[in-house]
């Protein structure tokens, strides 16, 4: 039984992972993506186009992934660095 919950744990672990580097990828995107477009990339900018994204996107994981993305950078302080 100990050996079951112990891989479960590993594979939750390894999902959580995922999940941070999907986020932080999407994040990274968007910031490529203003700056190509000349844009300004500030934490504002970028939680805007995450909202845009949230709007348009009918898939449920990568609808997740942008609210979690979105959760990260409204829960970043101002001084932070992108």
């Amino acid at each position: 039984m100990s050996q079951i919950n112990s891989v479960e744990l590993e594979k939750s672990r390894v999902k959580t992972a995922h999940a941070i580097k999907s986020e932080s990828d999407v994040i990274q995107e968007i910031k490529i993506e203003l700056s190509l477009k000349g844009r300004l990339v500030n934490n504002k900018a970028i939680m805007a186009k995450l909202l845009e994204r949230l709007e348009i996107e009918t898939d449920v994981v990568k609808s997740d992934i942008y609210r979690n993305a979105l959760e990260t950078v409204v829960f970043r302080t101002p001084d932070d660095l992108i």
